[in-house]
């Protein structure tokens, strides 16, 4: 009988270099208590990164793992998948190395629906580097690179997921280390590419990001914690809800000719994105709470297992490869007949 594995099975002897203060110590110890859970062994689990603060990720845990190049882990990590699907895959990414110079690599990894779990850090800038903005910064962001304001138009990750037809989208907060959990579970646990949002403070470089969020005092009418079949409702009091009007939502107090059955009810399976698409871009500083938790779930063919399959169909038909013999044949091509190999 296998030995139930616990939350020091996946923590490494190595110091944890981060800021004090930094998000990523809330994300890595959720990630460090969940993993049991899944009851997958350390040496089958791998996590592969790209550059940033969040990609010393793999040096924190106790499995396999790489440490990528700039933007090119869900590219590692197609190739890991697709040759070894019974590995447990995670790639762990930020802001600035998923969307900016990884943006067209983390499209494809998400079009494919590999049997992945990505997990991208949010801090809305780029700390390694030392604070100048990232693809995610609000417009009028003041940085080092930005000293009159950024001008870029700012991207909105889970959008872009769900624009890739993202099979599982979700979005979890740093220090909601109970709730991040879940969701982390919940990406785990789907068969497909798993993509979560999780919005993570850089308390040296933008501090105070997500306050509103996270702050006990506002977090309740800010935020919307998302459950599936339930009606969109929010507010210290729960006295607050999300319906539509024709294609457009707002926010109706209950209570004022206003039902519960009035409200936008959450489907997470609907295999039609576009409820989806539209909680992703619902936006506090449009007036509106900001969902949490699991945005879309449904099934989809996997590219790591159809890949596989194919390599059987033809491994059937025409039997495995002989790479000595196939290398023979082309030498002979290159050189020629008679003049020897």
């Amino acid at each position: 009988m296998a030995t139930a594995l616990n939350r020091k099975d996946f923590v490494t002897d190595q110091e944890v270099r981060w800021c004090p203060g930094c998000g990523d110590y809330a994300i890595l110890a959720a990630v460090q208590k969940t993993m049991p859970e899944f009851g997958i062994a350390p040496e089958n689990t791998v996590f592969i990164s790209g550059i940033g603060c969040s990609s010393r990720f793999p040096y924190y845990m106790n499995t396999y793992g790489m440490h990528s190049i700039h933007g090119r882990a869900p590219a590692v990590a197609t190739g890991l998948k697709s040759v070894r699907p019974d590995l447990n895959v995670w790639v762990i990414t930020g802001d600035g190395d998923g969307l900016s110079i990884g943006g067209n690599h983390l499209m494809h990894a998400i079009r494919r629906n590999l049997d992945i779990n990505i997990v991208l850090f949010n801090n809305r800038i780029y700390g390694l580097t030392k604070g100048q903005y990232s693809p995610t910064s609000p417009l009028g962001k003041k940085t080092k690179s930005t000293p009159m304001g950024a001008i870029d138009n700012p991207l909105h990750p889970l959008s872009i997921a769900i624009g890739c037809e993202a099979t599982f989208v979700a979005r979890a907060i740093d220090t909601e280390i109970k709730h991040l959990g879940e969701v982390l579970k919940r990406a785990a646990d789907h068969p497909g590419t798993a993509f979560v949002e999780v919005y993570q403070n850089c308390n040296v470089f933008n501090d105070g990001a997500w306050a509103y969020a996270k702050e006990r005092e506002t977090k309740a009418d800010t935020t919307l914690e998302l459950v599936h079949g339930k009606p969109l409702i929010f507010g210290k009091n729960r006295d607050k809800g999300i319906r539509l009007n024709g294609m457009d939502p707002e926010v109706v107090e209950l209570g004022k000719g206003i039902s519960e059955d009035d409200l936008l009810f959450h489907d997470e399976k609907a295999p039609e994105p576009s409820l989806a698409y539209l909680l992703s871009r619902m936006r506090y500083e449009d007036g509106f709470p900001e969902p949490i938790g699991v945005f879309r779930a449904v099934d989809a063919p996997m590219y790591d297992a159809m890949i596989n399959d194919q390599v059987e169909q033809m491994t059937a038909e025409r039997g495995k490869g002989d790479l000595d013999g196939g290398s023979a044949v082309l030498r002979a091509a290159i050189v020629g007949p008679g003049l020897g190999v």
